[in-house]
């Protein structure tokens, strides 16, 4: 994409979200309007067949059923499309249907996938349990810091390397350029979990062929909406809704139109928001660490990653919004939250992130508790960890007074 004078490409993902953004409501509305229709009309009998054959689509305005596309939620992935910097995108009903969707298009049985040891999950339990015993897709974990251990693990029949940008709830960030050179080397994908870092870093403009997002976090921002979408080029998205064989096509997880409008709608004031929950974090981050706690977050010169997040990140939207502290044991991980929710009025006891306020969990019992005792050590993921999804509102002052109140109360316990 590029400017007007037609020279750079448009690195900022919100200016390239402005420049996607061109359809007005039914009534010249500045807002799109919903098409809530489940089915649509042809006005010739011959166009059904065309569309079922794949001859005709949406792209020619020819639409055929919700499950199938809907022209809200074409709106949508246009935007996600532009934000994400690929040629395409496709929304579903949840974060976990859009990677679900992607492994089971990418990989057939038998087939072989490398993952990061850090991740989500729901994610972990799909390739750990799910897809081993319901469709004999085997997946080796390794430490996408070490990139020899990575090369090892790739076989004959590897066909994806999947990460997270920033490990859940780690925090540690992937090299994507080199994961994506591995991934290429061995004709595999390389699929990106950018939940994390909207707006931070744009994972296929470093060489990720298939970006994943759960829009339920911060690019929705008000946890009231479960989404997810995947951004790829036309082929893989073509691919993920053929009618024989479209993995989102024939499982079904599409997304309601009233959801596309609302996620649309937030879209503009993404950036607005990524940069002040990423600026409470970076505050959060530095006054824990400035009390020696031991926080990460990747906008500390501290981080492990901090220079490899420096060389990936977009400028201006900061290192994301959230961190983590290790307090070393689950009882002090539940004194420092309860303190904090319930004394102080800082936050909540919460999974998910990208909400206003502060959200806190304890990761090794909550989001990441499908990990077996194993799997969490070669994670990394202590019992005492705490991840924070750094809310924006309450002055900065009195949030920073909490939260050290907070840190004192659990470390003295």
């Amino acid at each position: 994409m590029k400017d007007h004078a037609g020279h750079a490409l448009l690195r900022d993902p919100m200016a390239r979200l402005a420049r996607s953004r061109h359809e007005f409501g039914e009534h010249g509305g500045v807002n799109l309007s919903i098409e809530t229709s489940a089915t649509f009309t042809v006005l010739e009998a011959g166009k059904m067949p065309e569309i079922f054959e794949g001859r005709e689509g949406p792209r020619g305005g020819c639409f055929l059923y919700g499950r199938h596309f809907n022209p809200t939620v074409m709106v949508l992935a246009r935007h996600l499309a532009a934000l994400e910097a690929t040629p395409s995108a496709y929304c579903t009903a949840s974060g976990m249907a859009a990677i679900s969707g992607v492994l089971l298009n990418a990989c057939s049985s038998g087939d072989h996938v490398v993952a990061g040891q850090a991740l989500y999950g729901g994610t972990w339990a799909l390739l750990h349990d799910f897809l081993p015993r319901k469709a004999a897709i085997e997946t080796s974990f390794v430490d996408l810091g070490d990139l020899d251990a990575v090369r090892q693990a790739f076989r004959g029949n590897t066909r994806v390397l999947y990460c997270e940008t920033v490990a859940n709830p780690t925090l540690r960030v992937a090299n994507i350029p080199a994961l994506a050179a591995l991934a290429h080397e061995h004709g595999a994908s390389l699929i990106v979990d950018n939940t994390f870092a909207p707006l931070s870093i744009t994972p296929a403009m470093h060489g990720a062929d298939i970006v994943v997002h759960s829009l339920t976090k911060f690019i929705n921002g008000a946890s009231d909406i479960v989404a997810g979408c995947v951004c790829a080029d036309g082929t893989v998205i073509d691919s993920l809704y053929d009618l024989h064989l479209g993995s989102l096509m024939l499982l079904g997880p599409a997304m309601d139109p009233r959801a596309a409008y609302e996620v649309a709608t937030r879209l503009p004031n993404l950036g607005v928001r990524m940069k002040e929950h990423s600026a409470r974090a970076l505050a959060y981050a530095q006054r824990l660490e400035a009390l020696g706690a031991s926080v990460a977050y990747p906008g500390l010169a501290s981080h492990p990653d901090h220079q490899l997040f420096t060389q990936l990140c977009n400028p201006g939207y900061g290192a994301g919004g959230l961190l983590s502290v290790d307090l070393g044991t689950a009882e002090r991980a539940s004194h420092f939250m309860e303190h904090l929710q319930n004394v102080e009025d800082f936050g909540y006891m919460a999974v998910s992130l990208g909400f206003s306020d502060t959200l806190m969990s304890a990761s090794a019992s909550s989001t990441s508790s499908e990990l077996d005792e194993l799997s969490l050590a070669a994670a990394g993921i202590s019992p005492g960890l705490v991840r924070l999804s750094a809310g924006y509102t309450g002055h900065i002052d009195d949030r920073l007074a909490q939260l050290e109140r907070g840190y004192v109360a659990a470390t003295r316990a």
